[in-house]
């Protein structure tokens, strides 16, 4: 499971850089085309918005999976015994798995499901918005496997 995990982190990083990479490319040339040509390129704010989405969503699947600067509140959690600190810890890893579970790949897989089925595209780029909230379902396995993952290591 280690190597499935260090693995994964790998490739949810490189793909990170990637989509980060490709926004900023993506915002300078909006602001070149506006200010320098005179006129702003039509896909740039869709693309934007699209890979800030993918960047986000994923971004949490990451962060969930490597436990550093992860947005939490720990003053109470720090204040108990190793044992009651790994229980409760159980506890906040199964609810995320949940929550993913529920709202990321039952939800977000509905979402996809309708919006392919309407055949539904954005308007400047006609990508099928399907694959743009395919995002949230894929994240929701992803942050299943890193809550596992997670808690498998607490039991050492």
């Amino acid at each position: 499971m280690e190597k499935i995990y260090l693995t994964l982190n790998r490739i949810i990083e490189t793909f990170l850089v990637v989509i980060f990479g490709l926004l900023v490319i993506d915002v300078v040339w909006q602001v070149v085309s506006r200010y320098v040509v005179g006129q702003s390129s039509s896909f740039t704010e869709e693309f934007a918005r699209f890979s800030l989405i993918w960047l986000t969503v994923l971004g949490a699947a990451y962060i969930n999976g490597s436990k550093e600067g992860h947005l939490s509140m720990d003053f109470l959690l720090s204040k108990l015994p190793s044992e009651k600190r790994k229980k409760r810890q159980k506890i906040i890893q199964m609810t995320m798995a949940l929550f993913a579970l529920i709202v990321m790949i039952i939800g977000g897989g509905n979402l996809v499901y309708i919006t392919l089925t309407l055949g539904q595209t954005s308007s400047a780029l006609q990508v099928p918005l399907g694959y743009v909230y395919a995002i949230v379902p894929i994240s929701g396995v992803m942050i299943i496997f890193f809550s596992i993952y997670n808690i498998k290591k607490l039991n050492f």
